[in-house]
């Protein structure tokens, strides 16, 4: 039977076939070259910003981190600077845009102020960190824009909230203190960009909360929730800087204790 099958195979089909194998090995080449050449000529602009931000990080950075950003130490052989190998793009913009890094002066953690680099030096010296190892990369608008957010996703946002977060922020996100001198701060003036980015890198004492933890849309309700508990009227009276229900008690507590006792002794002087 093979012999009958080889004796009635054409010459054209065997010319067929190599015909056919040479068109797809010649396809297969043309698009491992275009890939190739992409790849080659996409990061121009790119390339560009990160040489940028790394003249950026050896002016003002790789004194404490290092010149190659894998970690420095100071004369007595304390860290002065921990590696930034593979934290990623997005770790650095949010300690860069919110003026934590540089560091102004050594402490329990770093505090947010004006930040000292602009919007983009911040991009490049994000750029270049990025570019030294994978790592959390800067999340885009679409993800953090709470833009025709529903009541439903907003309901959500709140029990996320309460359950990671308002231990340490507190129940209306006023911040909080920690251990050694270290604190949650408040979530009044952070900006969405920063609270996904904080969530999704865990900086300084907060634990990260990546997407197989908090997925993208649960990120996206807690902040929606935090905006909304900025914006929500105060329906009882003076909020007491809105520091959670045991602070406001322990305020109305005083205050009317201190009333009472104000009276008491005003009787009693009335009364001699």
């Amino acid at each position: 039977m093979t012999f009958l099958l080889a004796r009635r195979r054409s010459p054209w089909a065997t010319a067929l076939l190599l015909l056919l194998a040479l068109v797809a090995v010649g396809g297969i080449y043309a698009a491992a070259s275009g890939s190739t050449q992409a790849e080659a000529t996409a990061p121009t602009a790119s390339t560009t910003m990160i040489e940028e931000g790394r003249e950026l990080f050896l002016e003002g950075c790789s004194s404490c981190h290092g010149l190659n950003a894998d970690g420095g130490y100071q004369s007595d052989g304390t860290v002065a600077g921990p590696s930034l190998i593979g934290v990623g793009a997005a770790s650095v913009d949010f300690q860069v845009s919110t003026g934590r890094m540089p560091l102004a002066a050594p402490g329990a953690q770093a505090k947010a102020k004006p930040p000292i680099f602009n919007e983009e030096e911040t991009a490049a010296l994000a750029a270049y960190i990025g570019s030294l190892a994978p790592g959390p990369e800067i999340p885009s608008p679409d993800l953090y824009d709470t833009t025709g957010i529903s009541p439903e996703e907003l309901a959500l946002g709140g029990q996320l909230f309460r359950a990671n977060c308002a231990s340490c922020h507190g129940a209306s996100g006023k911040g909080g203190a920690l251990t050694d001198g270290k604190y949650a701060p408040t979530l009044a003036n952070a900006v969405p960009r920063n609270i996904y980015q904080a969530m999704l890198i865990g900086p300084q004492n907060m634990p990260n909360f990546p997407d197989t933890t908090l997925r993208p849309e649960d990120k996206r309700a807690i902040i929606g929730y935090i905006e909304a508990i900025r914006e929500s009227p105060n329906n009882g009276g003076v909020d007491a800087g809105r520091l959670g229900p045991v602070t406001e008690g322990i305020v109305l507590w005083l205050l009317g204790l201190g009333a009472l006792i104000s009276v008491a002794i005003w009787i009693g002087v009335k009364a001699k």
